[in-house]
């Protein structure tokens, strides 16, 4: 970085210290990763110079022929990956990506369901501070009191009386495999168009490590980031194509539009303009390493590892929404720690442990504060640590839990923290 270094060194010194602290800190975040060093470079590369709005072979601007070669290769790598018919590779985001689907498949006003953001959900499966919440009318269902898991009764129950256009299965904070096939039973008794958002589970898919949600979904949609370990983006896909739901005409034609021309043109010129040819280049390469064989031993040892974190946060006596786990992170219920999700980030962050107070299912503490923390291995994964290490970071972590204010042992837990990472550093 040489060039930024000279020509604007506050911002060198700004990233140089992100690199440090990304170096010196265990990241368990369950929805951060780090990617390679052949993703950083395509997403730093010169397409980020290029305007290209439109899609391949149909652009608004002259000079995209290697760009088109770049999106092309993702699409194909997208549908070889997911075993999909169709993809979209352009959304800057997961949530521009919803914000695609329901551009293509809604009216405002519309009913959609989805699990509570406090139960799990996110954001844009129908939160009332979002445009999911804003624009559709949204009915959340949730998860059961006694085990944490989804509760098919209460959706059923709302599914039969609001009559939703789409429901939403999928979460981002919800430990357990996600049973598509229930979700469409209901979705088909009510006429409701299945969404399947794997944002988080993505990665576990792309391995066949997590039940797929083709054939049960009619439209899915995934960052690229998390563990599926790309850049920052998303992408929209299908199993197959069908009519929209409206029988929309296309004016010149006279014909009715297939769900694919829908979803195109609802993300560009519908919600995006020009789109991220950089990160496209790193999305192409990010398919094409989760194609390789090192990638299905990744992902084992990704779910290895979260199960490791389950047996020993429970083994000291920790709660875990659920009981558990089936994916790659943990839920943890703090309230038996006399500990809030804040104060716990917060110390920590301190001791150079990053996590994110999370709600729990029908939390008392408020969104701000919360009674829980989420615990992830992907990232620690990437980093080429195991279940030994698993074991000593549980440890750590329960070290400054449960001494949240104890300034020397969180200054000690921070020196075994750095000392740890130095072993296992996230590039050479």
């Amino acid at each position: 970085m040489s060039h930024l270094k000279n020509e604007d060194n506050e911002i060198f010194t700004i990233i140089n210290s992100e690199f440090n602290r990304q170096t010196d800190f265990l990241e368990l975040i369950a929805s951060e990763n780090f990617t390679s060093k052949a993703v950083l470079e395509a997403a730093g590369s010169v397409l980020t110079n290029k305007y290209a709005e439109g899609y391949p072979g149909k652009r608004y601007y002259g000079g995209c022929v290697h760009v088109d070669e770049a999106e092309n290769l993702a699409i194909d790598r997208a549908k070889i990956l997911f075993k999909a018919e169709y993809a979209n590779v352009q959304p800057h985001s997961g949530s521009s990506a919803n914000m695609g689907i329901f551009l293509a498949m809604l009216n405002p006003g519309d009913c959609i369901m989805g699990l509570d953001l406090s139960h799990g959900g996110h954001l844009t499966h129908g939160s009332k501070v979002s445009f999911s919440g804003k624009l559709y009318n949204a009915v959340t269902f949730h998860v059961k009191k006694e085990d944490g898991l989804i509760d098919f009764d209460d959706l059923l129950i709302k599914a039969r009386e609001h009559k939703p256009k789409i429901i939403i299965c999928g979460a981002s904070a919800y430990p357990r495999t996600v049973e598509f096939e229930k979700f469409r039973e209901i979705a088909d008794e009510v006429g409701a168009f299945l969404h399947g958002d794997i944002c988080h589970n993505s990665g576990l898919i792309a391995a066949e490590m997590h039940p797929s949600p083709f054939p049960h979904c009619h439209v899915v949609s995934t960052s690229t980031h998390k563990t599926l370990r790309g850049p920052r983006g998303g992408i929209i896909l299908m199993g197959e194509d069908f009519k929209n739901p409206y029988g929309v005409v296309a004016p010149k034609s006279g014909r009715t539009k297939m769900m694919s021309e829908l979803l195109d043109s609802a993300v560009m010129p519908g919600i995006q303009g020009g789109p991220l040819m950089h990160i496209i280049a790193g999305k192409a390469v990010a398919f094409k390493e989760a194609l390789s064989p090192d990638f299905k031993g990744y992902i084992q040892q990704v779910l290895s590892n979260a199960q490791c974190f389950s047996e020993e946060f429970l083994r000291r006596g920790y709660n875990l929404i659920s009981g558990g786990t089936d994916t790659h992170l943990v839920l943890l219920d703090l309230q038996n720690k006399s500990v809030s999700g804040k104060q716990a980030e917060h110390a920590l962050d301190e001791a150079g442990i990053t996590v994110n107070k999370n709600m729990i299912p029908f939390d008392p503490k408020s969104p701000f504060v919360t009674s829980g923390i989420r615990v992830g291995s992907p990232a620690l994964t990437t980093r080429g640590m195991g279940k030994d290490e698993v074991r000593v970071v549980v440890d750590l972590m329960d070290r400054v839990i449960t001494n949240s204010e104890d300034k020397d042992i969180i200054s000690s837990v921070k020196s075994e923290v750095k000392k740890l990472c130095k072993s296992f550093p996230i590039y050479d």
